[in-house]
């Protein structure tokens, strides 16, 4: 990227501290905390122009709002079904078996190498436990 700006770098500082992969609403939270004349699609643009050059990574969230992510190196997300939170992994998958299996049975050309798994964090295990609920593991 070719302009440089304050909001953008403050963008970039921000995702790089949290390790929670903020939505672009906790991203403009903070940074309006910081800079109280930001304004909502200054974050909002500025982050898909980062996402779009490679300087964070965008994680798109099925049913809930995208996250972003500024760790750089090649890895994977697992994301909790009840907090809709994202959690780095690193695991050595076959990207270019699984490329070439996932196209032939579906035509779809894979483009992106991140794998993203879905399950239930420890923080939502506990809450439901303690709440004397278990959580069933549902068959597909």
């Amino acid at each position: 990227m070719k302009n440089y700006s304050k909001q953008r770098e403050e963008i970039i500082n921000v995702i790089k501290e949290l390790y929670n992969h903020p939505t672009a609403e906790e991203v403009y939270i903070i940074v309006k905390g910081k800079d109280p004349s930001v304004s909502r699609s200054t974050i909002y643009r500025n982050l898909g122009l980062l996402a779009e050059h490679g300087i964070i990574n965008k994680i798109t969230m099925p049913d809930s709002p995208d996250r972003y992510d500024y760790i750089r190196e090649e890895h994977n997300h697992v994301i909790c079904i009840k907090c809709n939170n994202a959690f780095d992994f690193n695991y050595n998958f076959e990207y270019e078996n699984i490329k070439t299996q996932v196209e032939s049975q579906t035509g779809v050309e894979i483009n992106n190498k991140c794998i993203v798994l879905q399950g239930i964090c420890n923080a939502c295990r506990e809450a439901q436990t303690k709440k004397g609920r278990k959580i069933k593991c549902q068959k597909n």
